[in-house]
């Protein structure tokens, strides 16, 4: 009797295995059927047994199976023309529509399935959309005028809709019981997974142009035709993409990768840049030969120019065809901007919480990825500028992309430096993100076009703070001013107060003014630093001295204290060598007889 289980479980290991064997056995004989049938001309049905054993298949061994024959009959059937070209009567039309329903439920079945819990199922999923992508382009050109080389904008728009929305797999039954205790979250369902994302970007996305500039222009579309209430997890899944997006193209010659190969033959100039052209290629007016050897040409004429990049499509970017503007810089920058432009506003309308954690990962790519690629810069300023108020890192990021708009792209924005002094407060000296903003603040502070009473507004709230920072903080803040003294001369004054002022009135500086061209802080002294010659720590009573040494080094390299921390500073003590060893007792005849010893305890 305990034998019996054991057989019933092998009886039915056997079982299902000869389902599958079958199953497999039947997969190949639809799709020889099928591929001889496209050959003879005889009909197609089989094709719907099969789609119907792909969509009710129970293993992921069937479903492999059957999606890659499906996928090959796909190509044999696109190969020949059956799904492009003009229709030669009316049955013909008929079987054509019919076909064309088939390929949109195969296709919905692969875009579901880019949300499979197995992952060999969502990697090969993509891997045949893309592919059918481009047979369905190549079929359309062949079948069209080859001079207008074509790209099938529905099926790739799918893939887009499927990579962003994240619709549930076809095999997921939500009455099956989860794996997982906690059932996720409705957007964490409809995220895009990470080896589907990160197989897309490096195949795709990142190197083939016409898969880019179509993949921008759909997204796009369709960020700005879903509510954010519709479908929250489309900004994330966007901006997931975008944010990992590092070859954009800089110069036209740079496009030079197609997926569909058509579209990387060279497209007619528009006619505007052609006739300019023409214009420019005629000579004004022939040169007699006296004028050859004149030497005032070398001055009039302009040097002659080294060889110049290919510098592609230069018309508007709103007369291009699609084929002009897979060639045009300027229309790849276009679409890369209107996908920018769509996004950012979606980015803050979850909760504050997520806002934040958004705009933080869009400001650490900002600077680097996005703002040389936008046709106008410009353009994000009121995103940016709302992010400062999130304080913290986020706005101290916010604060670096003003910066950049404002020193590249002539921003105008006059509240800069009022905004930067308002993150000085008594937090700053004390959060993990402060040599990052030592390092901004430096660069936003290196201007020796800056008025004196505004630099010395900061020198003076930051020396304020050091009262109260940890010996890592002041150390970094004792070279900060010192690099400030010698870049602004102007604010030597604060360390060689003389006049017979004692007291409170000693220190006209109004800390609790918001403006820093208002704070009179050049009118006081920088006592605070000077108050560090005494402290507990070695390395800050030692550095605070140099202010009153003259000022004969260039500056202090930032870089050298701004990674300092208890643990380095703890570090360099114990490594120090010492020239001398202190005293660690004393002699017999240097203890008093009466110290005072016998009076602490009382021993019975």
């Amino acid at each position: 009797m305990p034998a019996r289980p054991s057989s019933l479980t092998s009886s039915s290991k056997k079982r299902k295995t000869r389902e599958v064997d079958d199953t497999v056995r039947a997969i190949q004989d639809l799709e020889k059927q099928l591929t001889a049938a496209v050959s003879t001309g005889s009909s197609l049905n089989p094709l719907a047994d099969l789609l119907d054993i792909a969509l009710g298949a129970d293993t992921p061994v069937q479903l492999s199976k059957a999606l890659y024959a499906l996928y090959r009959v796909f190509v044999v059937i696109v190969s020949r023309g059956l799904l492009s070209g003009p229709d030669a009567s009316e049955e013909a039309k008929a079987v054509r529509t019919w076909l064309v329903d088939r390929l949109h439920a195969f296709t919905d079945l692969l875009t579901g399935l880019l949300k499979d819990e197995e992952s060999s199922l969502r990697i090969s999923a993509l891997d045949i959309l893309f592919s059918l992508q481009k047979h369905l382009s190549s079929a359309l050109t062949r079948t069209g005028d080859p001079k207008q080389p074509q790209f099938h904008a529905s099926h790739f728009r799918k893939i887009v809709t499927a990579l962003l929305l994240c619709p549930p797999s076809p095999r997921s039954h939500p009455a099956k019981k989860r794996k997982t205790s906690d059932p996720p979250t409705s957007t964490d369902a409809h995220t895009l997974d990470a080896d589907v994302r990160d197989h897309f970007i490096a195949t795709w996305f990142s190197v083939h142009d016409d898969i880019r500039w179509f993949f921008l222009r759909d997204a796009a579309i369709l960020i700005s035709k879903h509510p954010y209430a519709a479908a929250p997890q489309l900004p994330g899944n966007l901006l997931s993409i975008l944010e990992r997006l590092t070859t954009f193209p800089t110069k036209a010659s740079e496009l030079n990768a197609w997926w569909v190969e058509e579209l990387g033959a060279k497209p007619p100039k528009p006619k505007r840049s052609a006739d300019t052209d023409a214009d420019e290629d005629e000579d004004p007016g022939d040169a007699g030969a006296d004028d050859e050897d004149d030497w005032r040409k070398f001055f009039d004429d302009p040097p002659a120019k080294p060889a110049e990049e290919k510098k592609g499509i230069t018309a508007r970017v709103h007369t291009l065809t699609i084929h002009q503007s897979l060639h045009s810089l300027a229309a790849h920058k276009a679409v890369f901007t209107k996908a920018w432009l769509a996004l950012l506003p979606q980015l803050s309308q979850g909760s504050l919480e997520d806002t934040r954690a958004s705009s933080l990962r869009v400001l650490n790519v900002l600077h680097r990825g996005v703002i040389p690629h936008l046709t106008r810069p410009i353009l994000i300023m009121d995103w940016v500028s709302s992010s400062v108020d999130h304080g913290g890192t986020v706005g101290l990021l916010a604060l670096n992309a003003l910066f950049t708009l404002m020193k590249d792209y002539n921003l105008d924005y006059p509240s800069f430096y009022t905004r930067l002094y308002g993150f000085l407060d008594r937090d700053v000296l004390h959060l993990k993100h402060r040599a990052r903003f030592f390092r901004l603040t430096e660069l936003f502070l290196s201007s020796t076009h800056l008025p004196a009473t505004l630099v010395a507004s900061f020198v003076k709230r930051l020396s304020r703070l050091s009262l109260a920072a940890p010996p890592a903080a002041v150390v970094m803040l004792i070279s900060f001013t010192y690099n400030m003294l010698r870049r602004h001369p102007a604010l030597m004054a604060m360390i060689h107060r003389s006049e017979d002022v004692s007291g409170a009135e000693c220190d006209g500086f109004d800390a609790e003014e918001a403006n820093p061209t208002l704070t009179n802080a050049l009118e006081s002294s920088l006592w605070e630093l000077y108050s560090h010659r005494q402290h507990y720590h070695a390395a800050v009573s030692t550095l605070a001295k140099i202010l009153e040494e003259a000022f004969t080094r260039p500056s202090y390299a930032m870089e050298d204290f701004l990674d300092h921390t208890y643990g380095t500073l703890f570090d360099t003590e114990t490594k120090r060598k010492i020239r001398k060893e202190p005293a660690t007792a004393l002699e017999g005849t240097q203890v008093p007889e009466e110290d005072g010893v016998e009076e602490l305890w009382v021993i019975s």
